[in-house]
């Protein structure tokens, strides 16, 4: 199993390639950039130089705020700094930050996002090969590449490109057009195996691919990991009502409540979503109780995750990384990977 690591969403992106180098030096296998204050391509760009082994990705990139020829060619310049290392990770976001802070089209998300990686896929062929491109789909045309603006083939192919979903039409447009899927950390290992995994080798299916539980099929699942974990009982206090206070946050958008009706908690998200809109932010934690609560995160001492991780996903999944919430001694996560890199 891969363990990953990432940059914080608060950090400064000029510090990106010395925290990249330090996550490399310390064992892990991805360093993965978010979207969200900070644009997330541009700091692997310096990770990419401070790096050898490691590969640097997006976690996510919005790719409705692009299009596929933006996609294509800033992720193969990636590709080709790291020298083949990068994986362009994208996710949908919701309706109100496309059209609202992006003022971008949104229709069918599901059905946009695959026309969007067959587009990206067919301006690198057309790149790889010398030949014309000609990509129209439902919702992007690329007709047109001169040789002024053809790099050429990349020497070190072209990237993976992993998807995030929740929802199962996106989860098999994962399984169908992409090299990886993103668990959202709002999952848990029930609604893992009975709805992402079949969602997902559906997908499979249609595009003749077999099934994702299958480890050679070089499909990778990055899997859930809510994390809370610490030194003493104060630490644990603090680790577990910050990751109840996201894990309320995710329970209170109207999207992810199949994720809790699945364990009979749909009711919750309507309490969620009301006093969210009153801005009760912190009230809101209080009502994820121990079952909500472990059901989401792996609790315990930093002894206890590895082998906890690898019994609830040890056979389903192919990487992970750490989702914790609050603040904590880097040193935590060296030995929690240790041990899940010794089999747990």
């Amino acid at each position: 199993m891969k363990i990953d690591g990432g940059f914080s969403i608060d950090a400064n992106p000029t510090v990106a390639g010395q925290r990249a180098a330090e996550q490399e030096a310390a064992g892990y296998d991805g360093f993965w950039v978010p979207e969200t204050a900070h644009d997330p391509f541009l700091p692997l760009a310096l990770a990419s130089q401070t790096t050898s082994t490691i590969e640097l990705g997006t976690s996510i990139a919005v790719a409705f705020a692009r299009n596929p020829m933006t996609l294509a060619n800033t992720s193969y310049d990636l590709q080709l700094y790291s020298k083949g290392r990068f994986v362009l990770g994208m996710g949908s976001q919701i309706k109100p930050h496309i059209t609202k802070r992006f003022s971008m089209e949104w229709s069918k998300p599901a059905a946009r996002m695959r026309d969007m990686i067959l587009a990206i896929r067919a301006i690198w062929e057309s790149w790889n090969e010398g030949s014309r491109l000609n990509y129209r789909g439902q919702f992007y045309t690329h007709t047109l590449m001169t040789p002024f603006f053809d790099p050429g083939p990349n020497p070190f192919g072209n990237p993976k490109i992993f998807l995030a979903g929740v929802g199962q039409l996106m989860t098999e447009t994962a399984g169908e057009v992409a090299d990886g899927f993103f668990c959202h950390g709002f999952t848990t290992e029930r609604y893992l195996r009975e709805v992402t995994i079949p969602a997902l080798n559906r997908g499979r299916a249609r595009a003749n691919k077999g099934p994702v539980t299958d480890w050679d099929s070089n499909f990778e699942i990055v899997g859930p990991s809510f994390i809370v974990t610490g030194e003493n009982d104060e630490d644990m206090v603090k680790a577990s009502q910050a990751t109840r206070q996201q894990i309320a946050f995710y329970g209170s958008t109207p999207s992810y409540r199949p994720v809790l009706d699945l364990h009979g908690w749909g009711g919750l998200q309507d309490r969620l979503n009301v006093m969210s809109k009153q801005g009760q932010w912190e009230e809101m934690a209080d009502l994820i109780d121990e079952e909500i609560l472990n059901a989401f995160a792996v609790v315990g001492s930093p002894e206890a995750i590895g082998p906890e991780l690898q019994a609830r996903y040890g056979d389903v999944i192919q990487r992970l990384s750490f989702y914790a919430p609050y603040k904590s001694d880097p040193k935590r996560w060296a030995s929690v990977m240790a041990n899940l890199k010794s089999g747990g």
